[in-house]
């Protein structure tokens, strides 16, 4: 059955769950509830949006209902090729091929400008990918919540090392901001998160991510004053705009310790104003582009302003990747490009030891194989390994949305060990269904941004694009399942590379694992350890990386 018009409409596409194959084979399976799974987690599904407002999983119905007719009538020795969220062709390969191959949002330099992208948009020729949006790899605000926890908790270290009795104060709680403020009450913080939308709020509240939401400053204090006296973790949601709150916070002298931000910067389609209302400005993006885009960027200003006078007065302030900096750069105040990146404080160490995002989805749609997966992981790792602790977390406290889930940072040579023995599982029937396994863009070698993961490499290499290509060449040259090359624009110019992985139980995902993710980790440990960086040329020595000339 076609998605037709009065379903967009009336009721959201859901992943299928159980057992049943619309596709000929479950690795085609997987991905068509991939894909379905990201409109299920998505923020307007009607709009085909994932994420970040714009950030798309297909150019239009029309397209999505080819793709899911692609899907259905996909063989494992053929592979499919789409273009921006278009499907273009079905071509006869191998089955150790992709089954499908993606290009989403790659324009060529100057003609990639945010006008030019919209226009772009508007006449039917490319989508914004996002990162995972147009992969088809988004699994929810769970997504991106270990790589958040994971920079509060180096945060903490300035505070010897517990955020009991501490604060976080941020603002965004969007498909990615949403993880802030339960990643926050994990690493025992008190964390207030501003959005003028309540209705993004009150999602976070329902899917688990948010303890409270109010509308009023004054009460929103009171509560997070509570928390920091009996050192707890938790968090509240204040309804309000940032570059409003933020200034009279500071008037009042309330100082948190930690600021971040996870707002939507885009000015044209993103940035709510100052002074408007959620409708207002609505009406003002497709009224008068020109003007929301000047009110935009003066509030970018405010906000970019006020967390650097947190900073001042002594807080931890960074931005967490989604172009503040950029865009307050581009409106005029030079100055916000000095704050601080979560990459650059707390995350590149990780990536020179291969470590970063990894996901795996029970595509039966049954939470039980999500907690048999658990058991695995601490069957497999030892009782100190950081994602035993993270996995135990994450059971107590993240509810799946969509098809179950879960996230856990592996590095080099790990990824393979836990996903082979979960294909061991697969098919001896420990799980009941295939595991589809997948990554963050944000990986140790699969994206240049010079503004988020590249930003300031050690050699000056932070622009240099060849690595996420290389990325997914050789996944494709490895027998990923879906390959996907992504064009960034916006405060997040880059390129980046997504691939998924079915475990599906045979002999032939068995042999693909090992090349698939022992060469996606094992590319990015090389690229920093190229880049000069003493802990990823250990990591490169530890496991033989690089040239192996004595061996040919």
């Amino acid at each position: 059955m076609a998605y037709n018009e009065t379903l967009r409409r009336d009721v959201r596409v859901k992943a299928q769950r159980g057992l049943e194959l619309r596709c000929k084979n479950w690795r085609a399976e997987a991905i068509l509830r991939m894909l379905e799974n990201n409109l299920e987690n998505g923020e307007k599904p009607e709009e085909l949006i994932i994420y970040t407002g714009v950030a798309k999983a297909a150019r239009s119905w029309e397209q999505f209902d080819l793709i899911v007719a692609a899907l259905k009538n996909l063989r494992e020795d053929q592979t499919l090729v789409m273009q921006s969220g278009k499907p273009i062709a079905i071509f006869d390969t191998h089955e150790r091929a992709p089954m499908v191959i993606m290009a989403n949002g790659n324009v060529v330099g100057n003609y990639a400008e945010p006008e030019d992208i919209i226009n772009l948009e508007e006449k039917g020729l490319t989508v914004v990918p996002g990162m995972t949006a147009a992969a088809w790899q988004y699994i929810g605000s769970q997504g991106i919540i270990q790589g958040t926890y994971q920079s509060f908790i180096g945060a903490a270290e300035k505070f010897g090392g517990t955020l009991a009795g501490r604060t976080i104060l941020t603002a965004g709680s969007g498909g990615m901001g949403g993880a802030q403020p339960l990643a926050g009450k994990m690493a025992g913080a008190a964390t207030l998160v501003l959005d003028v939308q309540a209705d993004r709020l009150q999602k976070r509240i329902d899917t688990g991510y948010l303890d409270v939401m109010v509308d009023d400053l004054d009460e929103a204090l009171r509560r997070m004053d509570t928390l920091v006296a009996n050192k707890e973790g938790g968090s509240v949601g204040l309804v309000g705009n940032v570059a409003e709150i933020y200034p009279k916070l500071l008037e009042r002298n309330w100082q948190p310790d930690i600021v971040t931000d996870q707002t939507i910067t885009d000015p044209y389609r993103g940035y709510f104003p100052a002074g408007m209302t959620v409708e207002e400005t609505l009406k003002m993006r497709k009224e008068n582009r020109a003007e929301i885009k000047k009110r935009a960027q003066e509030s970018i200003i405010v906000h970019a302003k006020c967390m650097m006078e947190f900073e001042k007065r002594g807080a931890i302030v960074f931005e967490y990747g989604n172009g503040l900096r950029w865009q307050a750069s581009e409106a005029g105040f030079k100055d916000a490009l000095q704050m601080e990146s979560f990459i650059t404080l707390f995350i590149r160490p990780m990536f020179c030891e291969g470590m970063g995002p990894f996901r795996w989805v029970a595509i039966s749609g049954d939470e039980a194989d999500i907690h048999e997966v658990d058991d695995i992981v601490r069957e497999t790792f030892s009782a100190n390994h950081p994602i035993v602790d993270w996995i135990n977390m994450a059971e107590k406290h993240i509810h799946f949305t969509g098809l179950p889930a879960r996230i856990g940072w592996l590095g080099h040579t790990e990824r393979t060990t836990l996903a082979l023995k979960v294909n061991e599982a697969v098919a001896s029937g420990r799980l009941k269904g295939p595991i589809a396994f997948t990554r963050d863009h944000l990986d140790s070698g699969s994206v240049a941004s010079p503004m988020r993961e590249t930003e300031r490499m050690k050699d000056g290499s932070s622009a240099i694009a060849d690595w996420a290509f290389l990325n997914a060449m050789l996944n494709v040259s490895s027998g990923g399942d879906l390959i996907a090359v992504h064009g960034g624009q916006g405060g997040r110019r880059s390129q980046c590379a997504g691939v998924t992985t079915v475990a599906d139980g045979s002999a032939l995902a068995a042999k693909k694992i090992p090349a698939i993710m022992n060469g996606d980790t094992g590319i990015g440990v090389l690229r920093h350890a190229d880049a000069g960086y003493e802990k990823a040329i250990e990591t490169k020595k530890k496991f033989g990386l690089g040239l192996r000339l004595d061996a040919n």
